[in-house]
């Protein structure tokens, strides 16, 4: 590949930092990477999609797909970069361009090699990764038709520059959503005993949240509960007739899941109903837990080691990825790979090391060579003699 290989992927990388788009409106996102996949002469499939953009290298029947995700967050970049975001409260805080451009680069690659391929690579620019639409999307439009595996990556900013983590089995979490809606009965602040104290029950029920993970649950169980918002009253002298707060929950389990959603219930409930007041409870279900396959996690770490890579087993991970609606339908691995950013993801100061990109380019570009070979030597084996 030429010189300007690594300094193009950086150009793109940095145009698509500088106009951001949510989940749902990557529309000239979209435009940007099928135009950059066109002038490169690599095929683009028509599936019925809003956003996003499925391309195809290689012929053959044999046929693995790679996925970036396009999406932005509603951050204001606080970064200071003279590529930093053109939209106003809209930033790339997770690396999803990065991710863009390291399959970009890897469809030059192969497209340079698209002769000697063994077979099919289906590139996937995924939207709505950020709010678990898009993923469902691709799968109910067609896209896995026919891929028998898939491999995708995010960035790790904890891990250093040249370092790739992955795991067999569960890797990401599990990451749920839930809302409680506590009602009582209004009064003024100075005669609380007329009314039902709102604030106060629903401090009760955050603080019995807490030990929900510490006394109910295994400690050998990964759980996560967090409550990140509260909503309620409107001024000082006031007992408000309702409150509402929610938060998060992450776990690895699906039995776990379904005991924590449960528990959930029943706390709230419980605490509302002994002090006179109402708790309803809204479980709203994220991304579920990401299983990678074995045999393709230990493929994928030994085609890093080759690739250059300080490879090391991923520790379990607390963040949802819809990756793992893919790995429901296909078997394949996800993969970390360090960008050693001062800052963590969704971060408003977020700033991978750019130098991952052009090395990952090149590592998935290899691994989807050495996934076809394995899958037609496979195949070859299992033929009767």
């Amino acid at each position: 590949m030429s010189e300007s290989f690594e300094p193009q992927l950086i150009a793109w990388r940095r145009e698509l930092h500088s106009w951001p788009e949510l989940s749902g409106k990557e529309h000239d996102t979209t435009r940007r990477i099928a135009d950059w996949l066109r002038q490169a002469e690599i095929r683009l499939l028509d599936y019925p999609l809003a956003t996003g953009v499925v391309a195809e290298i290689g012929s053959g029947d044999s046929l693995i797909a790679l996925r970036a995700d396009i999406d932005a967050l509603p951050i204001h970049e606080a970064t200071g970069l003279g590529w930093r975001s053109r939209h106003e409260g809209v930033m790339h805080a997770c690396g999803h361009d990065i991710h863009s451009a390291v399959m970009l680069g890897a469809a030059l690659l192969l497209k340079a090699q698209e002769a000697q391929l063994p077979g099919r690579v289906r590139l996937l620019f995924q939207p709505g990764e950020e709010n678990c639409t898009g993923a469902r999307q691709f799968i109910q439009a067609g896209a896995l038709e026919s891929v028998q595996a898939i491999f995708g990556m995010h960035n790790e900013p904890g891990l250093p520059t040249g370092t790739f983590a992955t795991r067999g089995g569960a890797f990401y979490a599990n990451a749920d959503r839930f809302v409680i809606h506590v009602s009582g009965q209004g009064a003024h602040a100075a005669h609380p005993e007329q009314g039902i104290d709102t604030i106060v029950v629903v401090s009760q029920i955050i603080q019995a949240l807490q030990t929900l993970t510490s006394r109910s649950i295994s400690t050998l169980d990964s759980v996560v509960l967090s409550v990140t918002r509260v909503n309620g009253g409107k001024t000082w002298n006031v007992l408000p007739g309702s409150v509402e707060f929610g938060g998060t929950a992450r776990t690895h389990d699906e039995q776990v899941r379904a005991r924590l959603m449960e528990q959930v219930r029943q706390l709230a409930q419980g605490v509302a109903a002994a002090a006179g007041a109402q708790a309803e409870v809204c479980w709203h279900a994220g991304p579920p837990v990401l299983i990678n396959d074995p045999a393709w996690a230990r493929f994928s770490a030994g085609v890093a080691q080759q690739s250059g890579y300080r490879v090391e087993t991923a520790e379990l991970h607390l963040g949802g990825e819809d990756f793992a609606l893919y790995l429901q339908q296909v078997p394949g691995a996800f993969v970390s790979i360090g960008s050693a950013s001062e800052y963590g993801l969704h971060h408003a100061a977020f700033n991978p090391d750019e130098a991952l990109i052009a090395p990952a380019a090149r590592y998935f570009a290899r691994l989807a060579q050495q996934a076809l070979q394995h899958l037609n030597s496979r195949c070859r084996a299992a033929l009767p003699a």
